[in-house]
Formats: C-alpha cells, structure tokens, sequence
C-alpha cells in the first residue's frame, strides 16, 4: 500500500479521466500494490490450480503440470502485456469494452461488454462454488445439493457485503489477500518438501490421463486447468478509476499478476505432485473425491494436511471477494453507458460508501444463478474461460485491424504488433479447445449467448446504445 495521493496527482488523474469523458465519482485510493494485488487475488494460484488440480490429473496427469502450465503462461503473457498496453492507454472503468469501442466503433464495444460480464458472472461463480466445493467437507457436512447451495450462497454474501461497504476495506483486504497467497504456497511447499515422501523428478514427466481419448487430446484438455487459473487479470484495468497514476499502475499490475503467479504456481504444483509419491499411487490420488485434499491427507496426514487445507480455503474467499470487485466495476461502468438493462439502477453509487452498490448485488445474484445452471463444475469454469478470453481479444483485435490507439507511457515498442498477433491466435485456440467433450455445455451456452447477444444487437441495442463518449484515439 502507498501514501495518501498528493493535490497535483489527484488533478491529474481526474483530467486524464475527465478527456475520456467521465467525472471521478468511485474513490481513488489504490496504490500500485493494491491494484497488482487485486489481479493477483483473482488469478489465485491457490483457488483455480488447485480446485482444478483433479481435472489437470485426469486429463494429462503430472506433465500437465510440469510443461502444460509453463506453456500456457508464456500464451497468457502475450495476451496480458496486449491489455496492459490498451489499460495505460486508456485508463476507465470500463476497461475492455472502452478500447473496444473507441477503436472498433459501438458493436464491438457492446459485444467486449457483454462477453466479459457474462465471464465475470462465470467466474465468480466456478471461484465461491469451488470454495464451497473445499468448505463442505471440511466442515463434516454431507455434499448434498441443499448443503451446497446453503454454503455458497453464505460466502456470496460475505463478499457482496464487504464490496458494499466500500473501496478502502476491499483495498486493505486485497493487500493483504497478496502476502497472504504468497505465505500460503510458502507454507504449503515448504510443508511438502520437508514431511512428506517426495517422488523422484522424474515423475513430473509421467503421463496419465482417465479417459478414452489419446493423450495428446487429454492434455489439451487439461490445459484448462491452467487457462482458468490465469484469468481476472483484467481486474487490474476495471478499478483504474480507483487507482493513482493508473497509465503506469494498471499496465503493471496485469503483467506482473500473470508473471508472479507463473513462477509461483508452476514451483507449488511441482512440489505438490511430486507428493502424490509414484506411479503406483497416482490412480488412486486421481481417482479420489478431491484429488487435492487427498494428497495432502496422504502425503502429510490428516492433522496437517487438514490445516494446509484450511489456509488455502482462505485464499480461495479472498479470491471471490476479488472477483466480485471486478464484476460490479465491468457493470457499472456498462450501465453508465447505458448498455444494460435498469442501467440507472445499476450505474448508481452509493453516496455513503461511493461504491456501485446495486452492481455489486448484481453481481451476487448472477453467479448465484450460474451455480444453478450449472451442477458441473467443469462447465462453470470453461464457460468463463470462453468468455472472458473472447472480451480479452476482441480489444486487441480491434487494434490490430484499426491501427492508430494512442500510446500510453507503459507500451512494447516494435513488439506491440507481433505479441498482440499471438494473443488473438492462443485465443482462437483455447476457444475451439474448450468446447470439446467433456466441456460441450459451455459451448452451447455460450453460441447460445452469442445468438441471443447478436439478435439483442441488431434487434433492439443497435439503434439505442449510445456507447462510451469518447469515441477518438
């Protein structure tokens, strides 16, 4: 966290607003820390690579580990420096559907909104619904439907409220949410390496996967795993109207969230496959309820590994918190643009707390109903993964095909073009990856949303929606 921000700084900040077209209205008082730390609690290393460490086991085995979440986060790279170049350029809440709509004109924008509210809603849901997933059984419940749906709806509320309450507690929380991660996966590897029986390194290498497939198709499969963890970064971007000297703090807190999270995801995952002990016990661990939870309890035994458990349970809520920060922020600045529908209601600030109140509970409500859609998990996070990263290119496609964005002070130089080129090439291959079988309901969700997205388009919205006010590079 950083020191209060001085007069000239605020003015300048409120000008740079002011030229896209916005009065300041949400509180600006997020450092640079707390801005990367925002997009570092979203990604959580220790909320998407480990509610989805069963799925990354069955569908890959240990090399999905070992080589499947390096090379999807030297992809994901490209695509976060692509939004980092876009966020210093154009510092809004509206993030993603502004750079869409100033350089590809009004439909782009409202489809980049649409698309990154319905991940959001998505995400969400695939992070508080995976927490609960950890919570009920720690807790001694039964898995039922009722006990599931009971905790969920319980560690929404905690972070609707929270959010509700305002910026500064959310920023103080998210300060802490970073060290807190970093403690954690400290304390989980070093736990690991010293009490339980490690297997040899040559076992990261081993292949495994539990379906009918070939493997080559089971470990594209299993790069999920690793796509899903390493979203939300954009968060970083959505609360730059809440963030001293966005231009620079933005851009770095998306780089350095995906970079940070790399390293350190990649060691734990290393570390905590090596404890599953061999091949011999490597069906049994990717077999099991909970291939995470059962590791632990086998390699470090119940007392410990239930602690460890315990402590990761804690970041995936600071996670969701996270989450719902990001939300409501892609919603209100939608709504004052008039892209929703109630977008009065939903554009609203509370004048106690200056938070947008209403996108908040939103926010809340939505990912609750995507929890009911959804009984699989699997199709709650590849849902979210297919739209998100669809908002994510859709910006820098749009700068690809209308050169001519203003440069802000954080930028790639003569690499701009060739890094934003690969982003929008990894996104068209994620995007056919993911809606393969296993994962066949959220691709027809999501075609369904494109159709429904299209006809409200061209039906109603085209003729009415007047986009963002600044409509020039």
């Amino acid at each position: 966290m950083s020191g209060p921000e001085t007069g000239s700084e605020a003015a300048r900040d409120r000008a740079e607003l002011a030229r896209l077209g916005y009065a300041q209205q949400l509180l600006r008082e997020m450092g640079g820390f707390s801005n990367f730390a925002l997009s570092f609690s979203i990604i959580s290393i220790l909320t998407g690579a480990i509610t989805l460490y069963g799925h990354g086991l069955n569908f890959g085995g240990p090399l999905v580990m070992t080589l499947g979440w390096p090379l999807v986060a030297v992809m994901t790279m490209t695509v976060a420096m692509s939004l980092a170049e876009l966020a210093s350029a154009y510092p809004t809440a509206g993030a993603l559907y502004h750079w869409s709509a100033i350089l590809g004109g009004r439909g782009w924008g409202f489809a980049t909104a649409w698309l990154n509210t319905i991940g959001q809603f998505a995400i969400t849901a695939g992070i508080d619904y995976g927490l609960t997933l950890f919570v009920v059984p720690a807790l001694g419940m039964e898995a039922t439907r009722g006990n599931l749906l009971a905790v969920y709806a319980a560690i929404l509320l905690s972070h609707g409220l929270l959010n509700h309450i305002g910026v500064r507690v959310v920023a103080v929380l998210n300060w802490l949410s970073a060290w807190y991660h970093i403690a954690g996966v400290a304390l989980l590897v070093a736990a690991l390496a010293i009490r339980a029986p490690l297997a040899s390194p040559g076992f990261l290498l081993e292949r495994f996967h539990s379906g009918e497939h070939s493997y080559l198709y089971a470990f594209a499969l299993g790069l999920l795993q690793a796509q899903w963890t390493f979203t939300g970064y954009d968060a970083s971007a959505h609360t730059t109207e809440e963030t001293r000297d966005p231009s620079r703090n933005a851009p770095w807190g998306i780089v350095l969230s995906v970079a940070v999270s790399a390293v350190v995801g990649w060691i734990m995952l290393v570390v905590v496959t090596l404890a599953i002990g061999g091949r011999a016990e490597l069906a049994g661990a990717a077999g099991s309820a909970n291939p995470f939870i059962f590791v632990l309890h086998s390699s470090l035994g119940r007392t410990l590994g239930g602690v460890l458990v315990w402590i990761v349970i804690a970041a995936m809520w600071f996670c969701g918190l996270s989450s719902i920060t990001s939300n409501s922020r892609m919603l209100f600045a939608f709504a004052r643009d008039g892209g929703l529908p109630a977008s009065g209601a939903l554009a609203s600030v509370s004048s106690r707390f200056r938070t947008p109140h209403v996108a908040v509970w939103v926010s809340v409500v939505a990912a609750f109903a995507v929890a009911l859609w959804a009984r699989a998990y699997a199709a709650m996070v590849a849902l979210s993964t297919l739209a998100l990263y669809a908002s994510y290119a859709l910006p820098v496609l749009a700068s690809l095909l209308w050169p001519g964005a203003r440069r802000g002070p954080w930028h790639l130089g003569r690499w701009s073009r060739p890094v934003r080129v690969i982003a929008v090439g990894w996104v068209l291959v994620i995007s056919v990856l993911f809606v393969l079988p296993p994962f066949q309901l959220a691709g027809y969700t999501f075609a369904g949303c494109l159709a429904l997205l299209a006809l409200y388009w061209f039906a109603w919205m085209r003729a009415r929606f007047r986009g963002p006010p600044a409509i020039a590079t």
